[in-house]
């Protein structure tokens, strides 16, 4: 898990500058199942449908074959031999299609054969509206829309959510301090959480520290020296500095709002990434609710696989999308933080089973010359439902929580009522 690559807050320098934050190599963690499904994809085999369309006989051929010794092994008849008694070919798109004869310039002919190529997907993409899917596949939409909308919104929204109360908690226990006064100290000792106001510091030293969610306002600094500072969410407003050293810091100018520096140096400041890694506890919360909510849908899966067959696609999506519809509201009534990454981990566990259902009945409600392009077009249809589902509920942190649980309680629930409306494809002969 990509997750566990992230030690939060933490980092080192190389050299005496250059800072290296823990996201770095949790980017270069998440690269590796990429890169390995890349190379992972150059071993799997075509279609059997690709290789008929495009004249590979041979090779569809020996791609069934594979397909059923394997399943024969697993079944227990080792001994069964394949075999073939009729092949229905489909002429390859370039037999159709008129390129215009060799006299023809190369590029028209490739014109003419991306032109064929639009409308032959285009084509193909209405089909699935044909009057014997048009039912279906409005219905479809339905369904993946709705369980989109609810499942990205809130799973993406939940911890924007927590995040936004630990922010409250952490603003609650702010420490104010008013027209302070301080005259040759030296502060070696992490400064967090504080605003002060309207302070004066004179010939004092901030030595290897770091300043977390520091706020000063109106505040002079005078003969003041900073050196190996490591700063986060820290700013300076309206503040004066006379006679002031920056050594090896990352108190950049941005830091600094509308402050004045008088006789004020800047030396050798730090580099590298500039982006502010405040809030650490809050960003540590983040990874670990996604981390939990991606570990409770193990079971789900192990759950759904096991039991597909036995109770049905239609009765798994329908009563899956009911419990996880039932989950959703009662995270309303959460009281704490754990109980409702506890409800989070529930509904995300039980609504994995949805997903597997719909998937399934996705691919078995249409014949195979149809099944990609309506299974792509669904897909699609899922991801715009879920930056919808994402947006509208992002604009509700901080204001309250009842709208988004209600609009995905409904919205699974409006999936449950239309799945079971749905024809059942277990035990049916695929087309």
């Amino acid at each position: 898990c990509p997750w566990k690559s992230i030690p939060v807050g933490w980092s080192f320098q190389m050299g005496s500058a250059y800072q290296f934050h823990s996201w770095r190599v949790f980017v270069l963690v998440c690269a590796f199942p990429a890169v390995a499904a890349i190379a992972a994809l150059t071993t799997m085999p075509e279609s059997p449908r690709f290789f008929l369309e495009n004249g590979k006989h041979d090779e569809a051929w020996m791609i069934l074959k594979q397909v059923h010794d394997t399943n024969m092994r697993a079944k227990g008849y080792p001994e069964k031999v394949f075999s073939v008694t009729t092949i229905k070919t489909v002429k390859q798109m370039d037999e159709l299609v008129d390129m215009g004869g060799d006299a023809t310039a190369w590029h028209q002919r490739w014109r003419i054969k991306l032109t064929n190529l639009f409308h032959q997907v285009w084509g193909n993409f209405l089909t699935v509206f044909n009057p014997e899917y048009r039912r279906i596949t409005y219905m479809m939409m339905a369904v993946w829309f709705s369980m989109s909308f609810s499942y990205y919104g809130l799973t993406v929204w939940f911890p924007d959510m927590i995040k936004y109360l630990q922010k409250q908690e952490y603003s609650s226990r702010t420490k104010v301090f008013i027209k302070e006064k301080v005259e040759h100290v030296t502060f070696n000792f992490t400064l967090e959480n504080q605003i002060h106001r309207n302070g004066e510091y004179f010939n004092n030293k901030f030595l290897n520290l770091k300043m977390k969610s520091m706020v000063f306002e109106d505040s002079l600094f005078e003969e003041c020296y900073f050196e190996d500072i490591t700063s986060s969410n820290t700013f300076f407003k309206n503040c004066t500095f006379i006679s002031t050293l920056f050594y090896n810091t990352d108190l950049f100018k941005y830091r600094l709002i509308n402050s004045k520096l008088i006789n004020s140096t800047f030396l050798h400041n730090k580099e590298g990434c500039m982006l502010d890694f405040s809030d650490e506890n809050n960003a540590y919360m983040i990874y670990f609710v996604s981390f939990l909510g991606t570990l409770a849908v193990l079971p789900g899966n192990i759950v759904s696989a096991l039991l597909m067959d036995k109770i049905g696609r239609l009765r798994m999506l329908a009563g899956s999308s009911v419990i996880s519809c039932v989950s959703c509201f009662f995270l309303s009534f959460g009281n704490s933080e754990s109980a409702m990454i506890a409800l989070l981990c529930l509904f995300g566990g039980i609504s994995i089973a949805s997903w597997n259902a719909l998937d399934v009945l996705t691919v078995e409600l249409y014949p195979s010359d149809k099944r990609t392009t309506a299974f792509g077009f669904l897909n699609a249809l899922c991801k715009l439902a879920a930056v919808l589902g994402i947006s509208i509920f992002q604009s509700f942190v901080g204001i309250t929580k009842a709208v988004p649980i209600l609009f995905a309680s409904g919205a699974l629930a409006v999936g449950s009522f239309l799945a079971l409306k749905l024809p059942e494809t277990r035990g049916q002969v695929l087309q």
